[in-house]
């Protein structure tokens, strides 16, 4: 929807300004350059030659670069592919022979040689593609595209030739294509409109048309379809048991079975080339835990278990050796190879710069904690303690909320338990990682219980050591944004003394109105729809609460955003305006969900430090 009232950039405050505080200075070793000098390296992929590719966040660009599997130096491929957040980005993919690249710039697919080259883009027949998967013989490739407001699959090749439609039914979105190893048929998952909790697994041969919905059931999700290496298995990851488990099923649909009974969420998993083994990647209370899964047996065996979260496994074609990339508290991302079946693991990129190298020691390695909620419900926490306090805590509830807090890497928490404060992330009700029903405690109910939680992580940091009642602030971005206005508007017993919202609503009705069709129907799965549910919408806004926020405000929002309006945010700088209250309003011209850009990620951290230190630090 095109905006009546264009934004522009501007900062603006109600009441005292949070200035610099000239008695206090950064821990030993910090600096707020250092903490945004990362280059983040993500999203890997494997080829079959031996070679990998993967994304390196870096000052303004995404860039794609390729090394050998057993390191070396990198090559870089592109040279103009826009910021992206790695939450938001796809994996690039290598064509199955191991000679071609794909990954997408500005909206389109493009290909690429294996030794480089100039990107070509190969999706110039519609006006936006995504989501390329390869045909086994490395000539055609299936993309996503937009049509009649829906997600459908289209059949073209690398030259970029006029596609053939896959789909054409508009009941809903199709997602996720995998075609089978001969080429005759394509599993994907369809998102149905008329249960947005269900995701189904779909196979369709190629040369008729033909669909048999393999696996649906309501208000299920079935998530993540593959083949088996000889096409006589379809593999998946449904919540049916209640957790996230894999399952099979034959392509006739016949077979259906739970593979594994983890009693954990297991968030990937990859083929070996033989198929008699898996990589598992498995969700243990916020560590992400690589796993090896014998597919006969159902047997699984741990490979690393360091306390962080490991994702995108990668086979080795002859199996001899896997890919990963790993991250921790201490440690940020990066790409790493274990040989098998020795399980001696070799570090392949090196992202943290030397200065940030040399705090590694004084970082903070978080502990699981939990508190009780209002209704009893208990609450898995990751808490930072500093070697010594200021007295003062900071509580930062997570975006999503499909999401959780984990083992991560988190530079603010470091940054600020180096200045004496105490960090507190809770896994309020919505998070994933807990299973079903904790995941879905919050449907129809956004801003109610799940802000309990957070008004409930202030009292628990009030009965720790060295805390000070009146020195407890709240920051987020996105939901976690969201959740700090709501804390701030509905917390009678003024818990926290000022909060922080990046990126966060204000309005769930204005917002839902103003996002793209994929992002209203993300809030419908929770919310429903507004036109019924119109009360739960107004309940879960703090807007309507603005009148009760007696502490000062920060705010932080990207124009460029389509996930949260920025609207949200102007919205809610006027309500306060109105209402007389304290707050600081900053928005960035360039930014989108999110903040990437190194001069803003600079201007956003200096913004959240000194007003903190301001509200929570005595003078």
């Amino acid at each position: 929807m095109d905006n009546p009232i264009k934004l522009t950039e501007k900062y603006e405050r109600n009441g005292w300004p949070s200035l610099k505080r000239p008695d206090l200075k950064p821990p030993a070793g910090w600096n707020l350059s250092l903490l945004t000098s990362l280059e983040r390296i993500r999203s890997h992929a494997l080829s079959s030659q031996g070679d990998i590719v993967y994304i390196k966040d870096g000052e303004t660009l995404s860039d794609v670069f390729t090394m050998p599997a057993n390191g070396g130096w990198p090559s870089r491929i592109t040279t103009e592919r826009s910021l992206a957040a790695y939450w938001d980005d796809e994996i690039p993919e290598w064509s199955p022979d191991g000679n071609w690249l794909t990954f997408c710039i500005h909206g389109h697919v493009h290909i690429v040689p294996r030794d480089g080259g100039l990107p070509k883009k190969i999706t110039d027949f519609t006006t936006s593609a995504s989501g390329a998967r390869w045909m086994p013989d490395s000539i055609g490739l299936i993309v996503t595209v937009e049509r009649n407001e829906t997600d459908q699959l289209l059949l073209t090749n690398y030259e970029g030739s006029w596609p053939r439609a896959l789909t054409t039914d508009t009941i809903g979105d199709h997602w996720d294509v995998r075609p089978s190893p001969d080429g005759k048929f394509v599993v994907f998952n369809l998102r149905r409109f008329d249960d947005l909790n269900r995701l189904d697994i779909i196979l369709l041969e190629i040369a008729t048309g033909k669909q048999i919905t393999l696996y649906g059931k309501a208000s299920t999700r079935a998530l993540s379809p593959k083949w088996s290496p000889d096409g006589k298995w379809i593999s998946f990851i449904s919540q049916e048991s209640g957790r996230e488990e894999l399952y099979l099923i034959k392509p006739n649909g016949e077979g259906l079975h739970q593979l594994t009974n983890a009693g954990r969420d297991i968030f990937q998993y990859e083929w070996s080339p033989t198929g008699k083994q898996m990589l598992m990647v498995v969700n243990k209370s916020g560590s992400f835990e690589l796993m090896l899964l014998e597919t006969e047996s159902g047997s699984m065996v741990e490979l690393r278990s360091a306390a962080g979260i490991h994702s995108n496994p990668n086979w080795a074609q002859d199996e001899s050796y896997i890919t990963f990339e790993f991250e921790s508290p201490t440690f940020p991302p990066d790409l790493y190879r274990m040989e098998l079946p020795s399980k001696k693991v070799t570090q392949l990129t090196f992202s943290t710069p030397l200065a940030l190298d040399a705090m590694r020691n004084k970082m903070v390695m978080p502990e699981i904690v939990s508190y009780k909620s209002f209704d009893g419900l208990e609450i898995p926490a990751f808490l930072y303690r500093p070697e010594r306090s200021n007295g003062a805590a900071i509580l930062y509830p997570h975006g999503g909320p499909k999401d959780q807090y984990g083992f991560g890497w988190d530079e603010l928490a470091q940054y600020f338990t180096a200045k004496g404060y105490t960090y507190l992330a809770p896994n309020y009700r919505g998070s994933t990682g807990y299973g079903q029903e904790f995941e879905r405690a919050n449907y129809n109910d956004w801003g109610v219980g799940d802000t309990q939680d957070c008004l409930h992580g202030a009292k628990y940091l009030r009965t720790l050591k060295g805390i000070k009642p009146d020195r407890i602030g709240i920051a987020g971005g996105s939901y976690g944004g969201y959740m700090t206005v709501n804390a701030l508007s509905r917390d009678p017993e003024y818990l926290f003394a000022c909060g922080i919202a990046k990126y966060g609503d204000a309005n769930l009705i204005s917002s839902w109105a103003q996002c793209e069709k994929r992002l209203r129907l993300y809030t419908e799965i929770f919310l429903g729809h507004p036109s019924e549910n119109l009360g739960v919408y107004l309940k879960g806004s703090p807007i309507t609460e603005v009148r009760n926020i007696q502490k000062p405000v920060l705010i932080l929002h990207g124009l460029l955003d389509i996930v949260v309006p920025p609207e949200a945010s102007e919205e809610l700088a006027e309500a306060l305006r109105r209402e007389g209250k304290t707050f600081e309003y900053k928005t960035y011209k360039d930014e989108p969900h999110g903040f990437l850009r190194r001069e803003n990620l600079y201007d956003v951290y200096e913004r959240m430090e000194r007003f903190l230190d301001w509200y929570l630090l005595p003078c």
